[in-house]
C-alpha cells in the first residue's frame, strides 16, 4: 500500500497506473474482518474492479465530486466500506479508474490515413466535448491526475495522429493540439456546468437562460452592458440555448481548422 506522505514527497508518481496495483485486488490490511459472504481466502464476494468503477462514475454523474466519498460507494454497492479497499488504497485511485473508464467511452477514429484529418479532428473534438458534458466532473479530476490509464493514453494517441495527419511541422503540433482541446475543455466545461446547474434549478436550459437574462435586463447597472450584445445574441441564430450553442461551436472549431490549414499553408 502507497502511503498518503509517500504520495507527498513523490507526486510525479502518484498514479494507480504506475504503483503496479492497477489491475489487482489488495490483501486485507493487519487480517481486517471484511463482509460476511466472501470468496476463498476472504476477498468479497460479488465485487471487483469494474464493478466499483462503474458505480463510481454513476455516482459522481448522480451527485457530483464533492459528495463522493468511499462510504457512499459502500452502501451503493451494498458493502462495508473497507470491502472497497480490496481493489483501491485511497479515493484517488478510484477516481483516477473512473476517469480512464470514462474516456473509454469515446468512439476514436482511425488515424491511420492522412485523407480526412478535418472530420477525424472534428469527432475528437465533438466527442470530448460530449464527454465533458454527460460527466461534469471530469473536468476537475484532468488536472489532478497524469492520465495515463490506457483508455487516456489511446485517446491522446489518437488525438496527436491526426494533429500530424495535417501536416503541421513537428514544432507548431503541441500548440495545434493545445489550440483545439483546450478550447474544447473550456467550452465543454462551462457548458456542462450551465447544464448541471440548470438540473439542480429543475429547470430547462432554456427556461433559466429567459430567467436569467429578464432578472439581468431589470437591473439598470447591467441592463446597458447587455444591451449591445443583443444584436449579436440575435445574429447567431438558433431558437433554443442548445442551438445557439451547437452554432458557437460548430463555427469555432471551424475557425481553428482553418487556422491550422493557413498555417501548413504558410509552411
Amino acid at each position: 500500500m502507497v502511503k498518503a506522505a509517500d504520495r507527498a514527497k513523490r507526486p510525479e508518481r502518484t498514479s494507480v497506473w504506475l504503483e503496479g496495483k492497477a489491475s489487482r485486488g489488495r490483501v486485507p490490511r493487519d487480517g481486517a474482518a471484511r463482509d460476511g459472504a466472501a470468496r476463498e481466502g476472504g476477498q468479497p464476494s460479488g465485487l471487483d474492479r469494474e464493478r466499483i468503477t462503474g458505480a463510481t462514475v454513476r455516482l459522481l454523474d448522480a451527485e457530483g465530486l464533492a459528495k463522493f466519498s468511499m462510504r457512499r460507494l459502500a452502501a451503493e454497492l451494498n458493502v462495508t466500506a473497507m470491502s472497497v479497499y480490496w481493489y483501491v488504497d485511497t479515493k484517488d485511485d478510484l477516481l483516477e479508474l473512473a476517469l480512464d473508464a470514462v474516456f473509454g467511452e469515446l468512439a476514436l477514429p482511425d488515424a491511420g490515413s492522412q485523407d480526412g484529418w478535418r472530420d477525424q479532428l472534428r469527432a475528437l473534438a465533438v466527442g470530448y466535448r460530449a464527454l465533458l458534458v454527460r460527466h461534469p466532473w471530469v473536468s476537475t479530476l484532468i488536472g489532478n491526475f497524469l492520465n495515463i490509464g490506457p483508455c487516456s493514453l489511446a485517446f491522446s494517441s489518437c488525438v496527436r495522429q491526426v494533429i500530424r495527419n495535417t501536416g503541421m511541422p513537428p514544432h507548431g503540433q503541441m500548440g495545434a493540439m493545445s489550440a483545439v482541446f483546450q478550447f474544447v475543455y473550456g467550452f465543454g466545461t462551462i457548458e456542462g456546468h450551465f447544464v448541471q446547474r440548470c438540473a439542480s434549478a429543475g429547470m430547462s436550459q432554456d427556461e433559466y437562460f429567459r430567467r436569467a437574462m429578464s432578472t439581468i435586463g431589470e437591473e439598470p447597472q447591467f441592463a446597458a452592458h447587455f444591451e449591445g450584445a443583443a444584436g449579436l445574441m440575435e445574429a447567431r441564430g438558433g431558437d433554443t440555448v442548445s442551438e445557439m450553442r451547437e452554432r458557437d461551436f460548430g463555427f469555432a472549431l471551424s475557425l481553428l481548422i482553418a487556422g491550422i490549414e493557413a498555417m501548413v499553408a504558410r509552411g
